[in-house]
């Protein structure tokens, strides 16, 4: 359950919320070497400033490669070359696509509480194979149930909550 909430947190950071943030890069794949690579892996990533994203290109081979990706990735991203650097202006967030991030939030989430449940439901079951084996009592059985629902609704408080402070993020001006 703990490495669904890490795997949501991951997803939500590379969701723009008008800031700019060096997770918004680093999922991108560049045409390097023969193969796709990181964004983070052919250059330094970095955020000078709250509208502006600079990628270092270690190889100066590969800079157009990374200017590619960029304008390929389906971010709506404009990089712009200055020798082995990429500067990537972030422009302000329209309402529409404000309200487009924060659904698109919102699915992450709920695909994050959905793995939960599937956790839960799998524990569940290793329980009542357990009580049915006799391996455990039924009152254990009961008391191990409530443990799981627990934990459960534990982690999907947690999941709730970061959802709540990425959408505030998302549609703060």
């Amino acid at each position: 359950m703990e490495l669904s909430v890490e795997s949501f947190t991951k997803e939500l950071s590379g969701i723009r919320a008008g800031r700019a943030s060096t997770a918004l890069l680093e999922p991108i794949k560049v045409e390097a070497y023969g193969s796709l690579m990181p964004m983070n892996q052919v250059g330094a990533i970095s955020a000078p400033d709250a509208r502006l994203l600079v990628v270092s290109v270690w190889d100066k081979g590969l800079v157009k490669s990374v200017e590619k990706a960029i304008r390929e990735s389906g971010t709506n991203l404009n990089p712009s070359v200055d020798g082995q650097t990429v500067r990537v202006p972030i422009p302000p967030l329209s309402d529409e696509r404000r309200q487009e991030l924060s659904k698109l939030a919102a699915k992450y989430s709920e695909d994050a509480k959905i793995a939960i449940r599937n956790i839960r439901r799998d524990a569940m079951d290793s329980v009542k194979q357990m009580e049915k084996s006799s391996e455990i009592s039924e009152d254990e059985m009961k008391r191990l149930s409530d443990s799981i629902q627990d934990l459960t609704n534990e982690f999907t408080k947690k999941i709730e909550t970061l959802l709540e402070a990425k959408q505030k993020d998302i549609t703060q001006i």
